[in-house]
């Protein structure tokens, strides 16, 4: 699955989480926060279409996926995000 519909995908899945996505410019990659009670997953626009799914897919896992729907490919992809994550923190 290439990046961009990735991107798709993962914004499918935020909106129907009920988390809003905004991508805006600025010295961040992005995550998840919550803004007076909202739910944000905030991505810098500047980055490439790879990096944007990255940082989409690991907010997507912090929030927890648990209970949700995923296509194969959109949950491998989160899943191998997730441990590309805890490889490089050791």
């Amino acid at each position: 699955m290439k990046h961009l519909d990735l991107i798709e995908e993962l914004q499918t899945v935020a909106a129907q989480m009920s988390v809003s996505i905004r991508y805006e410019r600025g010295d961040f990659e992005g995550g998840y926060c919550i803004l007076r009670d909202q739910r944000l997953l905030l991505v810098n626009r500047r980055l490439m279409p790879s990096r944007k799914a990255s940082v989409l897919a690991a907010a997507l896992q912090e929030i927890g996926l648990d209970d949700v729907y995923l296509k194969p490919a959109v949950r491998a992809f989160i899943e191998d995000e997730a441990a590309r994550s805890l490889r490089t923190a050791k």
